[in-house]
């Protein structure tokens, strides 16, 4: 399906941007840098919101949502937004019975373990995140127009970035309950029921590309699926549990082209997982365009191991963030030269943004990255 001529990467000229081209392979003269969680606790205007909403209802609230997304493009100068949302969000909207708990994250009240917890699950109708999506559609609106306002200023267009979770961590957390430092009943279910869990990934994979498409639609520019858990399974594993559904929701979301007028050939898509250094070459086979890195494996190491035309993204070690500045920045200029030898290099985190940084320090590293380049 054609978007329209009306869409951002045409209207606003974000196929130009610096990401979308990174996105695609083609290295542009100054590499982009956002990152992972830069909207969120880390900004103070982003507390000071978050006051009065829970994170859910945050995430389901268009104008809320916009704002939340646009507050680290205004402070910190990021060359990209990335959508405002959580991974459980989709099967919020479809209707499961989700929260996030303070100190813990997101909590099923019913977890899902047994075949007929599966069934049960697996007959809700995907389409149901496209027909109850209308805050999602409604907020990616108001973030693009939000974005081409701000490229107006800055002289440069600025892209929004889909957002959804992958399979085997939503279905992770559903089996779970909420999170789990070993996974092991969502392990346990790929060994005891094999057929159960690939119907329950097989489900999500249609809901989580469908939510991730349906970004797409509505103006974003990029998508990105994460895996936080998939570093928990071990490469045969995910190769036969894990990696089937990614690859048909990267598919799902693929439908969408742009428009007839673009001078792009298709919307790229990235992925990032945690923990996935022995994995990575089964990700390269994804058919994605990017392959985000954790800060546990260097770039070089990365593209032998994934021997692909692939564009890397990453992958600092959140932990610098709160090293002194020497420090952060020789481990910053080391990141840049190692990022040369891939077909391009996206600057951005091994893992997402702490809740305890100093913002100022974010907002350096932008401006590093930009000079230095």
């Amino acid at each position: 399906m054609h978007l329209s001529a009306h869409h951002p990467l045409v209207a606003d000229r974000t196929q130009d941007s610096r990401l979308v081209q990174a996105y695609l392979g083609r290295r542009p003269s100054v590499p982009p840098v956002w990152f992972m969680r830069q909207a969120g606790r880390s900004l103070p205007e982003y507390r000071a919101l978050r006051e009065t909403s829970s994170m859910l209802d945050a995430c389901l609230q268009p104008e809320l949502a916009a704002e939340i997304t646009m507050q680290p493009v205004r402070r910190h100068g990021v060359d990209a937004a990335i959508f405002f949302s959580d991974i459980v969000i989709p099967l919020l909207v479809v209707g499961l019975d989700v929260k996030i708990v303070a100190g813990r994250g997101p909590v099923f009240a019913s977890p899902v373990r047994t075949a007929v917890d599966i069934a049960r699950v697996t007959d809700i109708d995907p389409d149901t995140v496209i027909s109850r999506g209308g805050p999602i559609v409604e907020a990616v609106e108001q973030i693009t127009a939000l974005l081409a306002q701000e490229s107006e200023r800055r002289g440069e267009p600025l892209p929004l970035i889909g957002f959804a979770g992958a399979p085997f961590t939503l279905a992770a957390y559903l089996v779970e309950g909420g999170p789990s430092k070993d996974h092991l009943a969502a392990r346990g279910l790929i060994f005891r029921d094999p057929a159960a869990w690939e119907a329950l990934t097989g489900w999500l994979a249609e809901v989580t590309g469908r939510f991730l498409r349906l970004q797409l639609q509505a103006g974003a520019s990029a998508g990105q699926l994460f895996d936080s858990w998939a570093g928990s399974l071990a490469p045969e594993v995910y190769r036969t549990a894990a990696l089937p559904a990614s690859r048909r929701a990267v598919e799902i979301a693929r439908e969408v082209t742009p428009p007839r007028e673009a001078t792009i050939e298709r919307i790229p898509l990235a992925h990032f997982g945690v923990g996935t250094g022995e994995l990575l070459a089964d990700i390269a086979t994804l058919g994605v365009d990017v392959v985000g890195l954790d800060h546990r494996v260097s770039i070089v190491d990365a593209l032998m191991r994934m021997n692909a035309p692939v564009a890397v993204q990453g992958n600092l070690d959140p932990a610098l963030l709160f090293a002194p500045e020497p420090v952060w920045q020789e481990a910053l200029d080391r990141l840049l030269r190692q990022g040369r030898a891939a077909s391009a290099h996206i600057v951005n985190l091994g893992h997402g943004v702490p809740p305890e940084t100093d913002p100022d320090v974010l907002t350096a590293i932008v401006r590093r990255v930009h000079e230095a380049s």
